[in-house]
């Protein structure tokens, strides 16, 4: 399992930015396919919200690799 730690400096970042800003998407459509593919979890939830607020505590997780937002 790959771990990556992102930290923001703002109050929140949209679910399909933070996947591409962690390296885990290409792009944001592929970000968004991800998403609609019932791939990506928040917080241990099946996510399929692309806008979704993702905040710092929050933990990310795509297959294997989980994403701490700090």
């Amino acid at each position: 399992m790959n771990n990556i730690k992102v930290e923001i400096s703002t109050e929140y970042i949209k679910l399909d930015q933070l996947l591409k800003f962690a390296g885990i998407a290409e792009t944001g459509g592929h970000a968004k396919d991800m998403i609609l593919d019932g791939i990506v979890m928040v917080n241990g939830d099946l996510c399929e919200m692309r806008g979704k607020k993702i905040r710092k505590g929050d933990i990310i997780t795509v297959d294997d690799i989980t994403i701490n937002v700090e």
